[in-house]
């Protein structure tokens, strides 16, 4: 059976997503300031939707014992091609995070779950895939899982194109939360919005303690020709500004990618 997602991102060049501007560094930046300040040294890591390996290969520089895996060929390659030049010690695979069984129970301190959830359209591998990795990950670990608010998707495709703009596609995803890829206005591929409130829900039914929630990116998505504008010096004042209020229940619904992070009992 064809899988629209891996075939969407075999076509799409995802080692430029946080790098070609402004708007989209701001996530990067973002997340890697805070995961600086959760993350304790010398952990190991499974970054189980790892793309093609922008954190990953962050955390392998700061020290932590990272394994990185993905559903598509593609990114798992180019992994492979830039581990060659840096000496990095990091174990590879292409998995689909719904299936960790080539790790034992509890073989991790921390695990990203950063891609997978928001492209599984049922509910039940939804719950299948925050089940595998509460499975490998330890006692006491880090579960950091990335979502995509349901009240903000709308507003960003319409705004990217005026032929989303389409009230039967609004009442879709905010009823839904559900975009599959042979819908008439698919603008991406399979995907699922959710919300604060019913992901720290999910978090608690599957016995995490919510330790941190913040907005990667906040509204610059939506601004990204304002802030491209914008010098190094003006740029950083907008960073700090977001980080500062990241963590605010209103900003987290305004935002194109959001991170809950749970502690596992």
């Amino acid at each position: 059976m064809k899988n629209h997602i891996v075939d969407t991102y075999e076509n799409y060049r995802e080692e430029d997503r946080l790098t070609t501007n402004n708007a989209r560094r701001i996530e990067f930046i973002t997340t890697v300031r805070i995961l600086e300040e959760t993350i304790p040294s010398g952990c190991k890591v499974l970054d189980c939707a790892a793309g093609t390996g922008v954190y990953a290969f962050w955390l392998a520089e700061r020290g932590h014992d990272v394994t990185a895996t993905d559903i598509t060929p593609r990114h798992i390659d180019l992994i492979n091609q830039k581990l060659r030049s840096t000496g990095h010690a990091m174990r590879t695979a292409v998995l689909d995070a719904t299936d960790l069984s080539l790790f034992e129970d509890e073989a991790f301190d921390v695990v990203l779950n950063m891609g997978p959830f928001y492209h599984l359209i049922a509910q039940q591998q939804r719950g299948k895939c925050l089940s595998e990795c509460l499975r490998v990950l330890k006692k006491g670990g880090l579960l950091v899982t990335a979502y995509i608010p349901r009240f903000f998707v709308f507003q960003y495709a319409a705004m990217s194109d005026v032929k989303y703009l389409d009230s039967e596609l609004a009442r879709q995803l905010v009823e839904t939360g559900v975009l599959r890829h042979e819908d008439e206005k698919c603008f991406w591929t399979d995907t699922y919005y959710s919300s604060k409130e019913e992901m720290e829900a999910i978090y608690r039914s599957h016995s995490l303690k919510v330790t941190d929630h913040f907005a990667q990116d906040g509204l610059a998505p939506l601004l990204s020709r304002q802030v491209d504008g914008w010098d190094e010096s003006q740029f950083r004042i907008w960073c700090d500004y977001h980080y500062s209020i990241c963590r605010e229940p209103s900003v987290l619904g305004a935002g194109n990618h959001v991170i809950i992070i749970g502690e596992k009992n």
